[in-house]
């Protein structure tokens, strides 16, 4: 039991992790590779932006690591919360908001829709100053009103 608290605990912590990174590295000091992301068409299938996740893949890929020493221990179950709401973000933001993959066209989902009208707000400013819904999984209930 513990280690699926461990578990939901730091995915739910990542969101806010993830809403700190994008607002103040990746809207600041680390633009350089998100300011693609900000353009309205890809010119490639892949962009810099891309390189943030790898860079949120290495603290998991390694708490995995020492995580499986001598049995699983803890940090296996930190590595996994890390792991999985990475996942969820590819399948929120890459899948079904940027449509960089076509498996989920269209939906009806309320929470779903809010995530895209959040998103749609988020990139209406093509520059790093005056953001707003940095975050990814939770968003003002503002934008699940239909």
């Amino acid at each position: 039991m513990i280690s699926f608290l461990i578990t939901i605990g730091v995915f739910i912590i990542m969101e806010g992790v993830t809403w700190l990174t994008h607002k103040y590295l990746m809207h600041g000091l680390m633009w350089y590779f998100h300011a693609d992301h900000h353009q309205p068409k890809y010119e490639h299938v892949f962009e810099r932006n891309d390189i943030f996740f790898v860079i949120f893949a290495i603290p998991s890929i390694t708490l995995f690591y020492y995580g499986v020493e001598g049995g699983l221990n803890y940090l296996f179950f930190i590595g996994l919360g890390i792991m999985l709401y990475g996942l969820c973000y590819f399948m929120i933001h890459d899948v079904l908001i940027h449509q960089r993959f076509k498996w989920f066209k269209n939906t009806k989902n309320k929470y779903l829709i809010g995530l895209r009208k959040a998103h749609k707000v988020h990139h209406k400013h093509l520059g790093k100053e005056d953001g707003e819904c940095f975050g990814m999984l939770f968003v003002p209930f503002k934008y699940y009103k239909i």
